[in-house]
């Protein structure tokens, strides 16, 4: 990997990487109940909706690796 590739790919991570992370803490925020009404189903579906967007990025990750590895042959036995 060239060395400006890499340092593109820190800079990008760090800003969005952290702006996602400020992001959740603020949906946090939701929590307080002094300021907020809602349901058990609410909570269930955003963290669902969050979940399911981290296991997505983990797969494009998992299926780039794979792709560099030279992993991503199908071999049918």
């Amino acid at each position: 990997m060239r060395d400006k590739d890499r340092e593109k790919f820190v800079e990008l991570a760090n800003k969005r990487v952290s702006k996602a992370l400020k992001s959740i803490q603020l949906i946090g925020n939701l929590s307080n109940r002094s300021n907020y009404d809602y349901r058990d189903d609410d909570i269930a579906k955003i963290i669902r909706a969050l979940q399911d967007e981290v296991a997505a990025c983990r797969k494009r990750f998992d299926i780039a690796l794979k792709k560099q590895d030279g992993k991503t042959q199908f071999i049918l036995e």
